[in-house]
């Protein structure tokens, strides 16, 4: 079993479900002897913060990012997967207040809020030391992670920095929460580490604040209507220059089943053990029962969870490395034979109308771009084999043979920053008016930082590189990474047509407010369009 770096998996915290359920009895009392005073007891005591990341990043968070793109889709096929329309509602933009994963991750984001705040406060009682001035910056730099989550999803949202208190909190601004968090990253970086190690892997360093910075403020015309393209590169190089990260030779390895903190590149990660971190399950949902063979899997996955076919044709570069990171067309197992299904005519197609329906057939696995809906309402695709292979599907995190097999969770650790991201934002910016800046004697213009990419996937090189062009770099480089939706409201292309999709309301840009949250908190006013 892979080795765990996140430690401090604190049992005796009680999470928060929301942050407007202030009102919670504190259970404990905090004396002198519950204090951390060692850098291992300020380690321990930050577990909560990180378990709660994990608990709702795959799956939840996962899906409200990617199943509202074109990245990702979960079609009903033949009556499975409908679970009261959620899915569809996903991919058309026609959620509710009441959607369930439009609920939860307000709950995961706020829950994670509300144990930064209860851990804060247990620090601010111990006494005065070089671990204790770490641990408050990394726990300040994590609160300030589950607010970008906020404002990114549900734009105006409370701003809570305290713990216990019962009154329920002011409702703040999209800019508002957007400056808080950009004084809390820019108060703790002095106090984060700058080391890059085993130690460091999963925990807030001054990188990982730089990185969001970044991220903050190639996205600061979506989030406060004011370009931040300059202080977006000045982010970008401060990671840059440091040396510290590099892209690893090998893409596919950066997703693999034994990733961690050798892989060169990563800012930022969430590590996840089968047993012990649960949450990742991309192999779970995203493959094909017939599939156990060819990846030597101990649990039958489901077929639930594809990508479109038009995004799949942005993988179309000659040599690119990237393209292997999808299963499409007809499927063999490693030894080269044919993975083939037992089936009759109308098995195959629920269609047939031949003379010969029941008649036996064997079939080779063959994954299709196609995807044709047999019920508009419920976005059903049917089930026999030809709908139940519709789809591509993705082999990015890479399907774990050594999946706990109950529940079925991998052990791919998943990459929230990484330094190929910094590289795109910084192009990026350049293109949208920046100057270029030179890194280490090397003058990084868009051409240059988009062709190291490149280089690395063995993709044709780029020259003249626009933002369009940028774009689908993006689309190739950090497919299922969760930047899909981010990207495509950035440059305006969220109210797109793609698959069964068809909503252009701008302000589907920003999630609706859960209605209980609004019910337990009046002071809470919902998002227009809602």
């Amino acid at each position: 079993m892979k080795n765990i770096y996140l430690t401090g998996i604190a049992i005796g915290f009680t999470l928060l479900s929301a942050c407007t359920k202030l009102d919670v009895k504190v259970e404990s009392e905090y004396v002198k002897e519950n204090f951390p005073t060692t850098a291992d007891g300020f380690n321990a005591a930050s577990g909560p913060i990180y378990t709660q990341l994990s608990g709702g990043y795959a799956v939840d968070y996962w899906r409200m990012q990617e199943l509202s793109t074109d990245e990702a889709i979960i079609p009903a096929r033949g009556g499975n997967y409908v679970d009261g329309g959620q899915y569809a509602q996903l991919h058309r933009h026609n959620w509710t207040p009441d959607h369930p994963t439009v609920k939860s991750v307000w709950r995961w984001a706020f829950g994670g809020v509300s144990t930064c705040n209860r851990i804060l406060l247990l620090f601010e009682k111990a006494p005065e030391s070089s671990s204790k001035k770490l641990a408050v910056a990394e726990g300040r730099a994590m609160r300030a992670l589950y607010y970008f989550y906020l404002m990114d999803l549900y734009g105006k949202v409370p701003i809570v920095t305290t713990f216990g208190d019962p009154t329920p909190p002011e409702q703040s601004s999209r800019e508002q929460v957007f400056n808080f968090i950009e004084k809390e990253l820019k108060e703790v970086i002095p106090s984060l580490r700058t080391e890059v190690a085993q130690v460091t892997y999963s925990k807030p360093t001054k990188w990982f604040a730089f990185t969001l910075l970044t991220k903050m403020y190639l996205n600061s015309v979506v989030y406060t209507g004011k370009p931040r393209f300059a202080e977006t590169v000045a982010m970008a190089d401060s990671v840059l220059v440091s040396k510290k990260y590099s892209l690893d030779d090998s893409f596919t390895s950066i997703f693999m089943p034994d990733n961690g903190p050798q892989i060169k590149e990563t800012i930022f990660a969430i590590p996840y053990d089968g047993n012990v971190i649960k949450g990742n399950q991309f192999s779970r949902f995203g493959l094909h029962t017939s599939l156990v063979v060819k990846f030597s899997l101990p649990f039958r996955p489901s077929i639930a969870m594809s990508t479109i076919g038009s995004f799949y044709d942005k993988f179309n570069l000659a040599g690119d490395v990237r393209n292997t990171t999808w299963l499409e067309g007809p499927q063999v197992n490693p030894d080269g034979s044919p993975i083939m299904i037992s089936t009759t005519n109308k098995g195959l197609n629920d269609r047939y109308t031949g003379s010969e329906p029941e008649k036996k057939i064997n079939w080779q696995l063959s994954f299709s771009k196609e995807m044709v809906l047999r019920d508009v309402p419920s976005m059903d695709i049917g089930n026999d084999e030809l709908a139940k292979a519709a789809g591509v599907r993705s082999i990015k995190y890479y399907p774990d043979k050594n999946t706990e097999p109950s529940e079925r969770n991998s052990n791919n650790d998943v990459p929230v920053f990484r330094l190929a991201d910094v590289m795109l934002m910084k192009a990026e910016a350049i293109l949208r008016g920046a100057a270029a800046t030179a890194v280490n004697g090397e003058l990084q213009t868009p051409d240059v930082l988009v062709n190291k990419i490149r280089t690395r996937a063995h993709a044709p090189q780029i020259s003249n590189t626009t933002e369009n062009d940028l774009l689908e770099e993006r689309a190739r480089e950090l497919a299922w990474e969760t930047w899909r939706r981010n990207d495509l409201i950035r440059f305006k292309q969220f109210e797109n047509s793609w698959g069964f999709k068809s909503d252009a309301n701008v302000l589907h840009q920003i999630y609706p407010i859960p209605f209980e949250e609004i019910t337990l908190n009046p002071k809470l006013q919902q998002n227009p369009g809602y």
